[in-house]
């Protein structure tokens, strides 16, 4: 599968949304910076969505999947972060 490095600035607070597409079928592949969260939205906004594959940076890969499975709802790779900072991570096209 080919990868694509890419860079966004994420402010702190809430969650920013990285990547999105509606019965999309990508991964996102991160490692720093640590501490920072993230997710996947499925779906609406609140009430509607809802969320999946939350996981916590700590230096080591983490990979969230998108699937297609999830129906034909929008999703969201999201990222939340104490601090103001520039993140690098991979997105993973799925397909030929």
């Amino acid at each position: 599968m080919p990868e694509i490095l890419r860079t966004k600035l994420v402010r702190a607070g809430g969650w920013k949304t990285l990547e999105s597409g509606w019965r999309a079928t990508f991964s996102c592949r991160f490692q720093f910076p640590i501490d920072a969260e993230v997710k996947i939205r499925y779906g609406g906004g609140w009430p509607f969505g809802w969320d999946s594959q939350k996981k916590t940076l700590d230096g080591n890969s983490k990979i969230l999947n998108v699937t297609s499975g999830a129906g034909s709802v929008y999703a969201r790779v999201q990222m939340k972060v104490a601090r103001d900072a520039t993140v690098n991570y991979h997105y993973i096209a799925s397909g030929p």
